[in-house]
């Protein structure tokens, strides 16, 4: 496995992460002994940075990461500011809250040290406001976290929260269906040294390219539940896309590119030929695709006439499709 410096972490982390929002079964069922199965996959594939967050299964996911064993050199990112309670109606914040919040995640995980807590896409005017910023860092202060970064759903978003100098990462939303952070994001990165955590690689296994118009979702899955937004950011969801709209573009996509390797690992070598990335967060249900991740990163970088051309087909092609913050 090869790996990455987490910007001023210091943390060295696998190219290829595990998120762990399926954890929580918001893309289906997954029992006890599967999740269990994808974490013991990890450690034997020496995927050692770990996605996860409060809000997901309600605690469940923290809670199945707590309970394995083997952690050793793992580390394991969470992220708070979804639950109703750190603010409330989604306005204000409430640093109480705050502090509660971490001392569950701890809970659930079995630590007495966060390694990196993100905020986790919280309002825009509360980012603009730079008070929470202030109680990430009293929380760092007072060592319930190592490092904090934040989880964002827009450029902006992302500017705003580099702007504090105890932001030492940033989760995003980046993949060939969402490439505007190649352009200011990831140079200001750079230059303030804050990691890039790339989110929803596959766009929700749109780029896969293995679904037809016609696939059905289980109701349980935030694929058919929030296709068009309805319960949250439609971005976080397919990348903005509508999914008859996404099934084309992927179908288009599999004519530009290499028949040498899956379309997604494809997908997942463009990220990594993105130099200011850290970590690659794709969440599996099943331990075989966590191994196909990992395949990525043995492929050869882009071509750079074939990446100049996906720069093209996304502006031409895939961005006026896009819903949602970009």
């Amino acid at each position: 496995m090869n790996t990455r410096k987490l910007g001023k972490t210091g943390f060295e982390v696998s190219e290829i992460g595990l998120g762990t929002w399926q954890l929580g079964e918001s893309f289906g069922p997954v029992n006890d002994e599967s999740a269990a199965e994808i974490l013991k996959t990890a450690r034997s594939l020496d995927v050692n940075f770990w996605d996860t967050a409060d809000v997901y299964g309600g605690g469940q996911s923290e809670r199945r990461i707590g309970a394995f064993k083997d952690k050793k050199g793992v580390i394991v990112a969470t992220k708070l500011g979804r639950n109703g309670e750190i603010f409330p109606g989604r306005s204000g914040f409430k640093k109480a809250a705050v502090k509660d919040s971490l001392a569950g995640s701890l809970k659930r995980l079995g630590v007495e040290t966060l390694d990196l807590a993100q905020l986790h896409t919280i309002p825009p005017e509360v980012l603009a406001d730079g008070e929470i910023f202030n109680i990430m860092d009293d929380m760092r202060d007072a060592g319930m976290i190592q490092h904090w970064g934040a989880s964002v759903e827009s450029v902006d978003e992302a500017l705003t929260a580099m702007k504090a100098d105890g932001c030492t990462t940033l989760q995003i939303i980046f993949n060939l269906f969402r490439q505007d952070y190649i352009t200011e994001v990831f140079p200001t990165a750079q230059k303030r040294n804050v990691g890039i955590i790339v989110r929803l690689p596959l766009a929700s296994g749109l780029l896969s390219g293995k679904w037809s118009k016609d696939h059905q979702f289980a109701d349980t899955d935030h694929r058919k539940f929030n296709a068009n937004g309805e319960k949250f950011n439609v971005g976080e969801t397919f990348a903005g896309l509508p999914f008859e709209t996404g099934v084309m573009l992927a179908d288009q996509l599999k004519q530009m590119v290499p028949k040498t390797a899956p379309l997604s690992q494809f997908a997942l070598r463009w990220i990594l030929d993105q130099p200011a990335v850290s970590t690659i967060i794709a969440g599996v249900t099943r331990p075989d695709q966590l191994r196909s991740n990992v395949d990525a990163i043995r492929l050869d970088p882009v071509e750079p006439a074939l990446a100049e051309d996906l720069k093209g087909w996304y502006a031409d092609k895939v961005k006026p499709a896009i819903r949602g913050k970009i």
